[in-house]
């Protein structure tokens, strides 16, 4: 693998389903991230290296609001995704159109939360996926903060770490872990391809049983 702009691109005919099933080959059957976690915005596509942080409830706006989402956004370069875990908080919207714009003046890809989203109808104009559980109008100042930055991130056991890479479609969400990032790509890619030959075997009127004994792919 090559830089990162250029991993990315090749990256680019990957789907979410194709990736797991080989990720359960190479025995990671748990890298799908909770069906819960749904694309926000019309920008469904995400595809990218994984910034991670941890955000928890506060009680109270704290003395300097928004530092860690600051210095997380600041931190971030070209290809990456924030990946925030949030303990399922509907209490606000946490993400918005500012931070949005910060983002996208960088080249992050996109963010995956937990977590609520405001100021959709921004942010939908703007091509930038947003991965979450809901929409909420409420500030996050005083409702919900990022603690800490590039640790493990996890969301219903699946945990995702700062240097993993995060494909997401309207399928969900999958995390490849870096050690295995070269191998799954092959391998994903080699799979793209046998399917577009089985797609076109069974558009033809090859019948699929005959179809799944020639490739072993369905």
């Amino acid at each position: 693998m090559n830089t990162l702009p250029s991993l990315l691109d090749s990256m680019k005919p990957l789907y979410s389903a194709v990736v797991c099933d080989i990720l359960d080959g190479l025995g990671y059957p748990n890298q799908a991230l909770p069906a819960h976690l749904r694309p926000l915005t019309p920008s469904h596509k995400l595809l990218g290296r994984a910034f991670t942080a941890r955000a928890a409830v506060v009680e109270a706006a704290p003395e300097e609001p928004y530092k860690l989402e600051i210095e997380a956004v600041e931190r971030m370069g070209a290809g990456d995704i924030l990946v925030v875990a949030c303990s399922h908080d509907r209490s606000c919207g946490f993400w918005g159109e500012l931070l949005t714009t910060a983002c996208l003046y960088k080249g992050i890809r996109g963010v995956v939360m937990d977590a609520c989203t405001r100021d959709v109808w921004k942010i939908k104009d703007l091509d930038f996926p947003v991965f979450g559980i809901g929409y909420h109008p409420a500030d996050s100042k005083g409702r919900l903060d990022i603690v800490e930055l590039e640790c493990p991130a996890v969301f219903d056991g699946v945990e995702v770490r700062t240097g993993d890479y995060l494909l997401g479609d309207e399928d969900g969400l999958v995390a490849i872990p870096a050690a295995l990032l070269e191998e799954a790509v092959r391998l994903a890619l080699q799979k793209v391809s046998g399917e577009n030959i089985v797609r076109k075997e069974l558009s033809e009127g090859v019948s699929m049983g005959e179809v799944f004994r020639k490739y072993g792919i369905l």
